[in-house]
């Protein structure tokens, strides 16, 4: 195996060779410093450009789809050029992990709901939102049932949002209760990845917005609560707000996911094991390296069932 990695290597398999001492800066000369290679079951963590481009096209290509992004109705060329352009795209991510506003300027077409599930296809051969709400759909039941069981201060915390669930009909806030809960049962705050704001307190809110690391917002009228479809839902990625407009909580989740993997950046802290069901259970990825908590949770679910 050593022998076939080193023959790939040698005709310039990109995976390989960026890993190489020659594409190392000179601080970084040991050959196991910062190594880039999949972290998260990435089946296409650093592609190859198409045959017979360079460096110099694709970069032509993304100045065209800058263009392409400002027409109206034109949805079909910016698919087709934000396919091309992938491997460039993601070369970049890896290569110099550049900052989410410099990013955005280069790639806005990016930042759109169609674009992240595209991406995360192409990244990892598995549909986004689709799969994500199937699966939250899926375990929406037997979680309710896991949560309900939990006692102490945790059950006191999760009493509101079991109350709305039993309430509401809508399937979008009956989603965001369940994710709420499950936060929540796993030991940490909702909070730190549900962040909701009133919408009279908006300049307040802006200026919370731009001290996140990585959450998603939810704008609420004055005197609403959970039971009401809110005015706003959107993402903020370190200060960013790159997507709003969406349609519910649930799906800025799945966004929020998709985001992380196509730039390429580590689960908040706070949110571990939150994201971590989110991967390997909802989207059922890595499912062979699960934390104990996680593990413990996934065997209640398939019991259950």
């Amino acid at each position: 195996m050593g022998n076939y990695r080193t023959l790939l290597k040698s005709q310039g398999c990109p995976e390989l060779s960026v890993n190489s001492l020659k594409s190392k800066v000179s601080i970084s000369v040991s050959p196991a410093a910062k190594i880039k290679k999949p972290r998260r079951a990435e089946a296409n963590f650093y592609p190859s450009f198409p045959l017979g481009e360079t460096q110099e096209s694709m970069e032509k290509e993304r100045i065209e789809l800058l263009a392409a992004i400002k027409r109206r109705n034109n949805d079909r060329v910016i698919a087709e050029k934000m396919a091309r352009t992938f491997a460039y795209r993601r070369q970049e991510v890896v290569n110099e992990e550049p900052g989410i506003e410099d990013f955005k300027d280069r790639w806005p077409a990016l930042f759109q709901q169609k674009e992240i599930n595209a991406e995360f296809q192409r990244l990892m051969a598995l549909s986004l939102e689709q799969t994500f709400l199937a699966q939250l759909d899926r375990h929406s039941s037997q979680l309710i049932k896991v949560i309900q069981a939990k006692g102490g201060a945790t059950r006191a915390k999760m009493a509101g949002i079991m109350i709305t669930y039993d309430e509401v009909e809508d399937i979008g806030i009956r989603r965001e209760c369940v994710l709420k809960g499950l936060i929540t049962f796993l030991g940490e705050d909702a909070k730190y990845l549900i962040k909701e704001y009133c919408g009279s307190s908006g300049d307040d809110a802006q200026m919370e917005l731009k001290q996140l690391t990585m959450a998603v917002f939810v704008i609420r009228k004055e005197g609403e609560g959970l039971k009401e479809p809110p005015e706003d839902i959107g993402i903020v990625i370190v200060g960013v707000e790159v997507l709003q407009d969406l349609t519910s909580v649930a799906s800025a989740c799945a966004l929020l996911l998709g985001l992380i993997y196509s730039l390429n950046l580590a689960y908040p802290k706070a949110l571990r094991f939150t994201f971590e069901v989110f991967q390997k259970i909802f989207m059922q990825l890595e499912q062979h390296k699960m934390s104990p908590k996680v593990q413990n949770l996934f065997g209640r679910l398939q019991t259950s069932q």
